[in-house]
C-alpha cells in the first residue's frame, strides 16, 4: 500500500492534531486510516465497535449489528443521513470487523499489545476518493469522542454542532493534501 498524503506536523493554529492518513490499498482503492492505543483488553475495545449502546457514544449514526458475514447492519438518526442498512463483510471476535456503509466500507482491527492494551485500526475503504479530506475529518471528530469514552470521560460526539472542530480539521486535511470535492453535508 502506498502513503499518498500524510498529516501535517505543524498546524500552527489548529488546536487539533491531524492523525488520519490517506492511502491507496493493494486493490487500487482508496482510503483513509487511523490507528489509536486504549488502556484496555481487546474484549472491552470490541464493545466500543460492536455494541448500539456503545457506538451511539461516538459513531456517526445508531448502529445495529447482525455479527455474522451477511448479517445487517442498521443505520439511524443521523442527521445528515436518511436511515440505511449496510451487509457486515468479516466478523473474527474480537480481532475483526468490516462492514458495508453508504457505498463505503469500515474495517475494525483490533490489536492485542500485552493483555491490558489494545491497537485499534479503522481503515474507510472510500467509494469516492474525493470524500477522503471530508471522511479523514468526520473521524477526527468521531475517535476523539471515542478516546474520551476510552478514558472514562464524556465528550460531545460528532453531532456536537457548532462546537465541534469539524470545519478546521476538514480544512487542515484540505491543506495536507487529502482528496476532496465530495458534499459536505450541511456545507453544501
Amino acid at each position: 500500500m502506498s502513503r499518498d498524503a500524510p498529516p501535517p506536523k505543524d498546524r500552527g493554529t489548529m488546536s487539533t492534531e491531524l492523525t488520519g492518513t490517506h492511502l491507496t490499498l493493494p486493490d487500487g482503492r482508496p482510503a483513509v486510516r487511523f490507528s489509536r492505543v486504549y488502556d484496555h483488553p481487546a474484549d472491552r475495545v470490541w464493545q466500543f465497535v460492536t455494541d448500539p449502546d456503545e457506538l451511539a457514544r461516538w459513531f456517526p449514526s445508531r448502529a445495529e449489528i447482525e455479527l455474522r458475514p451477511g448479517g445487517t447492519i442498521t443505520f439511524s438518526g443521523d442527521p445528515n443521513m436518511e436511515n440505511s442498512t449496510g451487509r457486515v463483510i468479516a466478523v473474527d471476535v474480537p480481532g475483526h470487523l468490516s462492514f458495508e456503509w453508504g457505498g463505503d466500507e469500515l474495517h475494525f482491527d483490533l490489536e492485542p499489545l500485552d493483555g491490558k492494551r489494545t491497537r485499534c485500526t479503522l481503515t474507510n475503504v472510500l467509494a469516492d476518493a474525493k470524500a477522503a479530506a471530508r471522511n479523514a475529518a468526520g473521524w477526527e471528530v468521531c475517535l476523539a469522542a471515542l478516546d474520551a469514552r476510552a478514558r472514562g470521560e464524556r465528550l460531545e460526539g460528532p453531532h456536537a454542532g457548532a462546537t465541534a472542530p469539524w470545519k478546521e480539521i476538514y480544512r487542515g486535511y484540505v491543506e495536507a493534501g487529502f482528496p476532496s470535492g465530495a458534499p459536505v453535508p450541511g456545507l453544501d
